[in-house]
């Protein structure tokens, strides 16, 4: 996605060091600054806007913007994701576009199933891991956290997969969507 030209190249290395420190912002606080955010999307949009035909990048920076705000909003109104890590990733799409978007979506995903097995296992230990999840088998609801325990230590940091997502669909072309 970065082209081997110095400006994608210094745009690679900004977007990577933008999502890392988000990630590990989130892993640390769980919480992901908006001022981040914010500086993510523009510069996104602007990198955006830098490939020719500018007035059709920039479009595209937006698209991508909207579409990883859209795969992602559904599981913050179910209660299951902040909406610091959906603002994430749609700022992440600002820099992808909308097909890239929708493939670092799924990356991430699966990064974040992944991880949240992990962390439940960390969390709760194993037999009560295994129960929740026989459980959500036949009830989602019960993976969801109270909101009082959204910014403790013991709930899962998202945005550390979102970002792993996007760095993948950025770097890795065709990882999963040829």
């Amino acid at each position: 996605m970065f082209a081997a030209t110095p400006l994608g190249i210094l745009a690679g290395i900004v977007f990577t060091l933008l999502l890392l420190f988000a990630a590990l912002g989130d892993l640390r606080t769980r919480r992901i600054p908006n001022r981040l955010v914010l500086l993510i999307a523009v510069l996104g949009i602007v990198y955006s806007a830098m490939i020719p035909p500018s007035l059709w990048g920039a479009l595209k920076g937006l698209g991508g913007a909207a579409t990883g705000l859209a795969c992602w909003l559904p599981f913050y109104a179910m209660g299951w994701l902040g909406g610091g890590d959906v603002k994430l990733f749609a700022a992440a799409g600002a820099w992808l576009g909308p097909m890239k978007a929708v493939e670092g979506s799924l990356i991430a995903a699966l990064v974040g199933a992944i991880l949240a097995l992990l962390w439940m296992l960390r969390v709760r230990g194993f037999r009560n891991a295994v129960e929740t999840l026989g459980i959500a088998a036949t009830l989602p609801s019960v993976l969801s956290e109270p909101s009082s325990l959204a910014n403790s230590p013991r709930s899962l940091p998202y945005g550390v997969a979102m970002a792993i997502g996007a760095l993948c669909a950025a770097w890795i072309p065709g990882l999963l969507l040829a």
